[in-house]
């Protein structure tokens, strides 16, 4: 199987309980599950709302979901230029190595493209060795002259 056989489309307000599950899915490969508490109303809203936040995309074989991507907006002061943001790039894990999660990447580098942007960018934990030679087979190369530091919202 090749990424011709998956199908990438935007997500739809009925894709919301598939994300989630994604969403969920993701945070236990990666170790995080409590930290993880997606709320469907809120990412329904920032989806799909008045002000989107975010995009998605949903990699489909014969009909079935099998990932996801999750995108949003970035911007370099250095090059003056749009560019896209990958936060989540989720493929089930029976689906990984049969095209979906090239087919996703394809569809955002396509996506920042057509819409002007200068660089797709994305995180991916240091341990994560199948996620950094998918990414690095790709052609994406890693910035290790950068720490990223969060500022996080305390819970309640």
């Amino acid at each position: 199987m090749s990424s011709a056989d998956i199908r990438v489309r935007a997500a739809e307000r009925g894709d919301v309980p598939f994300i989630v599950e994604c969403i969920r899915a993701l945070a236990a490969y990666e170790k995080l599950t409590q930290e993880c508490a997606p709320d469907s109303a809120r990412l329904t809203e920032h989806l799909f709302g008045e002000r989107p936040y975010v995009e998605a995309l949903i990699a489909e074989r014969d009909g079935r979901k099998v990932g996801y991507a999750l995108v949003f907006y970035s911007y370099s002061t250095f090059l003056t230029a749009p560019g896209i943001f990958l936060e989540d790039l989720f493929v089930f894990p029976e689906e990984r190595g049969r095209g979906a999660g090239k087919a996703l990447l394809d569809a955002v580098v396509d996506m920042a493209r057509e819409r002007g942007c200068e660089r797709v960018e994305w995180s991916v934990l240091d341990w994560n060795e199948p996620a950094i030679r998918f990414y690095e087979a790709y052609g994406a190369r890693p910035q290790d002259a950068w720490t990223v530091y969060r500022l996080a919202r305390k819970p309640g």
